[in-house]
């Protein structure tokens, strides 16, 4: 991946472990912003490339909430049913979907969760559907997967449609995507693909194989690859 203008930013993150210990040793953490045309590509290659990324969300100028994205799911806009701007549909909610890549898409769901995608552009996105937590997490985080599933992550982050719109390639907001300079902490890049979730009324379109999980990762969403 070329880059260029890297903001490079270090972290510390704590790793859970079962010691029973409610301070786990630190480690540091070093990533890097991306240039402004990264997700200005296909949709499923960005989905696949974000395997890996970090998701950092600031609370405030000393907290940071830091996890690795393990799960995606790719839209493909005006072609693909499943899509909520499938057939050139814009609505008041779809906007967005059509601004700028990078831009962040927030929606509502069931009257009860927020769901958290990346705009590619022409209307398609990437939805984030499950994070490993890094750092800044409590210990109940790790055992209890509370990033398993896209509206799971979203209400553990406090994500809401306040961040719909938002640039989530620039880390001078309080929600952004970047990149890790150092991997070794991270999982190999050997990933699943299976059909995306919750989408059975779209027809043939429900059984691209548009879901893609880190195959090592124990934290993955529901239901299984």
């Amino acid at each position: 991946m070329q880059q260029s203008k890297r903001t490079g930013l270090t972290i510390r993150w704590q790793p859970w472990t079962r010691t029973g210990s409610s301070s786990p040793p630190q480690s540091v953490v070093k990533f890097c912003s991306f240039k402004e045309n990264w997700a200005a590509r296909d949709t499923i290659e960005v989905a696949q490339d974000l395997l890996g990324k970090l998701l950092v969300r600031k609370l405030d100028s000393q907290n940071l909430l830091v996890s690795q994205i393990v799960e995606t799911e790719a839209y493909l806009g005006v072609e693909d049913p499943a899509c909520h701007s499938f057939g050139g549909r814009k609505t008041p909610r779809t906007q967005v979907m059509f601004e700028n890549p990078g831009t962040c898409y927030v929606y509502f769901i069931y009257g009860m969760y927020h769901c958290l995608n990346l705009v590619t552009g022409n209307g398609e996105a990437v939805l984030i559907r499950a994070l490993a937590p890094l750092t800044g997490f409590a210990s109940d985080d790790f055992k209890n997967k509370s990033l398993s599933g896209p509206g799971k992550l979203c209400r553990r982050l406090a994500i809401d449609k306040n961040f719909n719109g938002s640039n989530l390639l620039s880390t001078k907001e309080d929600l952004f995507i970047a990149d890790p300079q150092e991997t070794e902490h991270l999982l190999h890049k050997d990933f699943h693909a299976g059909p995306r979730v919750g989408i059975d009324s779209a027809g043939d379109a429900a059984h691209w194989p548009l879901r893609f999980g880190l195959k090592d990762s124990p934290y993955l969403s529901r239901p299984k690859f």
